[in-house]
């Protein structure tokens, strides 16, 4: 009997924590997908161009817009730090926060400072989105990895497909003003912020909170491994050491041909690709001034392209090819493609071309992500990899910031917006054109590698007779040669 007790016991003991992650995930992937009800977001450079605001497309193409970028620069790294320090609740407050205070601004503000600073929040959240896709991560063991981290996208992925639609039924068949509509996201980001303050904060991350014991079945992190041969000091020297032993290692790392490849693309080619998604909206407000807000179509446009980029993301779990001989050929081939679709977006006067060449561009993106993100975490500990990520994403935002001051900015060039895309397409066709001839370097060293192995193989299966195996081992047939 006291053993038919102890195994209830026991199994209600297991039992109990293994329902409790699954809550605290389905929560997590609910707040992730509530706090992406935002319907008035695929609308707000036509409401600012519009009667409501009443801005200039200049001061909304160069001095406006830009501060997005100059802001998600400036928070980018203490964000990354913050988030994992503080153990990622207080950063989605934050984010939570920081939401509030662009539709509180976009819905008040008047003046072009009020503006800029709700770009200022708009870099604030872009930075903090960080905290969102590793929260998950402490919540559950590594062997459950995979499948929690495609919960949590897919659940952030369904979230904007709704909000998109949701602003484009209420902008095309409720007569709903945009003014209206982002009223609306302020109470839906008001909602996500009480949310945030009932998720429950881990007491482990990937860097400065990993306690030694942790009976959560985890495997020693990176830094507990590089931690063992660090004695006599205390628990900030031993991370302090390990996180430079990281930042050593990753330099090592990055000599790895696919490693530097997709490291690489991620920089450049994230660069211009969110440098589009910023403008883009002007360009259609340009392409077709919203006379009738009707037959504005961001919202069905954002929400096809979505749709589009996450049928492209989980087509690429597909791809079986030999990608050390063949990345750089898919690269370069996606890349002229995405410079085309610019080209076609600068040239034409037909909003549904732009439409559709804007879909195809993130699909196309969209494509590369998830195998970018397999090749370069394939070989490494995930510490590792998170900062090998953040490595990345902060010199494409450092590029991004570059282009940004010379092209966009008032104080540089200060192009309209046709002119910037025309610098975006020749961008992405210097890139295309690198890594096309990339490829036939890599495709003339492979060949050249295979010519020796293919004669071996002849010689292994064809040997030569016994007279001409004697001249060619012979010193005088060797003099003779030469």
């Amino acid at each position: 009997m006291s053993k038919e007790d102890g195994d209830a016991k026991h199994a209600a003991s297991e039992t109990a924590p293994d329902q409790r992650w699954k809550l605290q995930v389905f929560y997590l992937c609910f707040y992730g997908f509530m706090t992406q009800i935002r319907p008035g977001e695929s609308f707000i450079t036509p409401y600012l161009l519009g009667p409501d605001k009443n801005f200039t497309r200049a001061e909304v193409t160069n001095v406006i817009t830009p501060v997005l970028t100059y802001s998600y620069m400036a928070v980018l790294v203490p964000i990354f730090l913050l988030t994992d320090y503080l153990r990622y609740k207080p950063v989605l407050v934050l984010q939570s926060l920081s939401h509030i205070s662009i539709w509180l601004l976009l819905v008040f503000g008047t003046s072009i400072l009020a503006m800029q600073l709700m770009e200022f929040f708009y870099g604030v959240t872009m930075a903090a989105r960080i905290a969102y896709s590793s929260y998950i991560f402490s919540l559950v063991t590594p062997s459950r990895y995979q499948r929690m981290a495609s919960y949590s996208r897919s659940s952030v992925l369904l979230g904007v497909f709704t909000s998109s639609v949701l602003g484009q039924l209420c902008v095309t068949l409720g007569d709903v003003s945009f003014l209206t509509l982002n009223y609306v996201s302020l109470g839906f980001v008001s909602f996500g912020f009480i949310l945030t303050l009932f998720l429950e904060r881990p007491q482990r991350s990937l860097f400065f909170n990993h306690p030694k014991g942790a009976g959560d079945g985890a495997a020693p992190s990176e830094l507990d491994k590089m931690a063992e041969g660090d004695s006599g000091g205390g628990t900030q020297d031993w991370q302090e050491a390990a996180l430079c032993r990281m930042l050593r290692e990753m330099g090592a790392l990055i000599r790895q041909p696919q490693l530097r490849l997709w490291s690489l693309w991620w920089v450049f080619n994230s660069a211009g690709y969110y440098l589009m998604l910023y403008y883009v909206q002007i360009l259609w407000n340009e392409i077709y001034p919203d006379v009738n807000k009707r037959w504005v179509y961001n919202g069905g446009v954002d929400a096809a392209s979505t749709l589009l980029g996450a049928g492209a993301s989980f087509a690429a779990g597909y791809v079986k090819i030999r990608w050390t001989l063949w990345s750089e050929l898919v690269i370069g081939v996606v890349t002229a493609f995405q410079a085309g679709l610019l080209l076609l977006m600068t040239t034409t006067s037909n909003i549904w071309l732009c439409y559709a060449a804007y879909a195809l561009f993130r699909g196309s993106y969209q494509f590369l992500v998830p195998i970018a993100i397999f090749q370069i975490a394939t070989s490494l500990s995930k510490e590792l990899c998170a900062l090998v990520f953040g490595v990345n994403t902060f010199f494409s935002t450092v590029l991004k910031t570059i282009i940004t001051i010379i092209v966009a900015d008032k104080r540089g060039l200060g192009l309209s917006v046709h002119p910037q895309f025309y610098v975006y397409f020749g961008y992405f066709t210097l890139l295309a054109v690198a890594y096309l001839l990339a490829a036939i370097v890599v495709g003339i060293q492979h060949s050249r590698h295979k010519q020796p192995a293919e004669q071996a193989v002849s010689k292994e299966l064809c040997p030569l007779p016994a007279d001409t195996q004697a001249q060619e081992k012979s010193p005088e047939a060797g003099a003779v040669r030469t």
